[in-house]
């Protein structure tokens, strides 16, 4: 058996990203493009890269063009993993 405090060890935080809504076509689905910039191994110059993200947004809340940030879940369908945190939740 394992000890609580091994099982908080193991247990870890949903990662949080923020983006901008570039699509709200879908029903309480949003799309995000978050955007980083990565070094490249070989020429070890930065390039920025860009990856979609489907996020619920139950509602339909988000336009297109606002920033937003979201958190990994659960799975709720086949691509959404994600959710919309609520202003309350955001913390910098």
């Amino acid at each position: 058996m394992k000890n609580q405090t091994e099982q908080k060890n193991n247990e870890s935080k949903p990662k949080i990203f923020s983006g901008t809504v570039v699509s709200d076509k879908m029903k309480d689905t949003i799309v995000v493009v978050v955007e980083r910039f990565v070094k490249d191994r070989k020429y070890q110059k930065f390039v920025k890269s860009r990856k979609r993200y489907k996020v619920h947004d139950a509602g339909n809340t988000r336009k297109i063009g606002e920033k937003v940030q979201f958190k990994e879940c659960a799975p709720i369908s086949r691509d959404k993993k994600f959710t919309l945190l609520a202003s309350a939740e955001v913390t910098e």
